[in-house]
């Protein structure tokens, strides 16, 4: 039977070329209609990895294999770039004609004629995939699934508690989630108006400065930024010290812009109500019921994962985070912006039912520290395993640019020597970046000598 890989994104499509590298058959089900919806739904905004970062090896194999030319590595695409040229000539080649199925949205997976409850004879039981495509209902069989449906079209709520805040909902209208393109196809929307930008990530301080480039062009525009937290270090990141440099320049233009008085903060200003004016522009009150007045919101505040489809399957994930439950000390917020990630593949993201994986952007659900390489080396150990290869799936080897900022509130020892924590640029053999009970007994701790581990503070978008 083939292995189901739900999502038909970058890191998707690299489990497919990694599965049939290893002589498996994979079948992807994208509910879009190309391959690449949630890149090109931001395709104005330009990663912050260049494209050395952004092209799986396999699909670099498969694509060379038929011509392909690579872009040059040292470029930052944008999300447009990245399906164009690269994901959407990978959809087209002779391998995938026969694994790619686009406009199919799957509705649900489970264990064959095996609810949910019931134990005897379950591993035995393929997984079933239930699908709709045209109108109609059908279902694959299939020895495993590999859950890549990401996050980007679950954005989190302004509402500082996790639910829409009181009048978000009838406010929709006046509130854009995500990365709007305000210089480019929506530059209408918000030329001349009060904007407010609730967040402090890397799509918050992207739409602040492209705001701040629409309000030099457009007199009259005010940009106005909301940010819960009154620390501001991590938004403002590691400058010069970071790795990727588009990424260490972006936090240190909005900090200019700040000071400068381009962008008004709003610091600490956690949403709780929205009102709607009578001319129908919003009041936006805090909770300590401080209000500031916009004609548009942008709401930035984070993505969440869309797992409903994974109701009938068993799985083992954070209370918090929503992710594989190994994962949650190695890449909670609240924990580190820092740490370095320890590696991880097959044996991490598989779940209680055998043959059930998270992978990309899903595997780390509420947390914003992914990036693209990860996601492909987390596919690359997947395949590895299910094809029997156990050693090679263990064997994790990931090399990416750290962040220049290192902020933790973790608490070590009086006599931790500065070298073992998580806070260095990688860390040594032998250390843990995660309490020990945590991890599964047989789960690699930090890595082989052949693992060069250093993973940044905050993902491309």
């Amino acid at each position: 039977m083939p292995v189901a890989i739900i999502g038909g994104g970058p890191v998707g499509l690299a489990a497919a070329a990694h599965l049939l590298e290893r002589g498996l058959e994979p079948v992807v089900f994208e509910a879009g209609p190309s391959v690449g919806t949630a890149p090109l739904d931001w395709g104005h905004v330009h990663t912050f990895s260049p494209w050395r970062y952004n092209v799986d090896r396999a699909c670099r194999a498969l694509l060379e294999r038929h011509g392909w030319t690579a872009p040059d590595a040292e470029v930052f695409p944008t999300g447009r770039e990245l399906v164009e040229d690269y994901l959407a000539p990978l959809a087209v080649l002779p391998e995938f004609a026969a694994c790619l199925r686009l406009n199919t949205r799957v509705t649900g997976v489970a264990r064959l004629r095996a609810g949910k409850v019931r134990n005897d004879g379950r591993e035995q039981q393929p997984f079933e995939v239930r699908f709709q495509t045209g109108g109609q209902e059908g279902r694959l069989l299939a020895r495993a699934v590999i859950v890549a449906t990401g996050t980007w079209g679950h954005p989190n709520p302004a509402g500082a508690s996790g639910l829409p805040a009181i009048g978000e909902q009838s406010a929709a209208d006046r509130i854009r989630y995500g990365m709007p393109d305000v210089l480019g196809a929506e530059r209408g929307r918000y030329a001349g108006k009060r904007v407010l930008v609730v967040g402090s990530g890397h799509s918050a301080i992207g739409s602040l400065i492209d705001l701040v480039a629409l309000a030099d062009q457009a007199p009259g525009t005010t940009v106005i930024w909301a940010a819960r937290s009154p620390d501001l270090t991590r938004a403002y990141g590691g400058g010069a010290a970071d790795q990727l440099p588009e990424r260490g320049a972006l936090g240190q233009r909005l900090k200019a812009y700040v000071e400068g008085g381009r962008v008004q903060l709003l610091a600490p200003f956690a949403v709780e109500e929205i009102r709607r004016q009578t001319d129908g522009s919003l009041d936006v009150l805090d909770s300590s019921g401080r209000s500031v007045q916009a004609d548009e919101m942008v709401v930035a505040t984070g993505l969440r994962p869309e797992l409903s489809i994974l109701r009938e399957v068993r799985l083992d994930l954070d209370p918090a985070l929503e992710c594989p439950r190994v994962l949650a000390p190695l890449i909670d917020p609240n924990l580190h912006s820092c740490g370095t990630v320890r590696p991880h593949g097959a044996i991490e993201l598989q779940q209680p039912d055998s043959g059930l994986f998270l992978a990309g952007m899903t595997s780390y659900g509420r947390a914003p520290t992914f990036l693209l390489a990860t996601g492909y080396e987390q596919v690359r150990s997947i395949a590895a395993f299910l094809a029997g290869d156990i050693e090679a799936a263990r064997r994790v080897e990931l090399d990416l640019p750290q962040t220049g900022v290192c902020t933790s509130n973790r608490v070590l020892p009086a006599d931790a020597d500065a070298a073992s924590s998580c806070c260095t640029p990688a860390t040594p053999q032998g250390a843990c970046c995660a309490p020990k009970p945590e991890l599964a007994e047989d789960a690699p701790c930090c890595g082989t000598a052949a693992q060069k581990v250093s993973v940044p503070a905050e993902p491309a978008e």
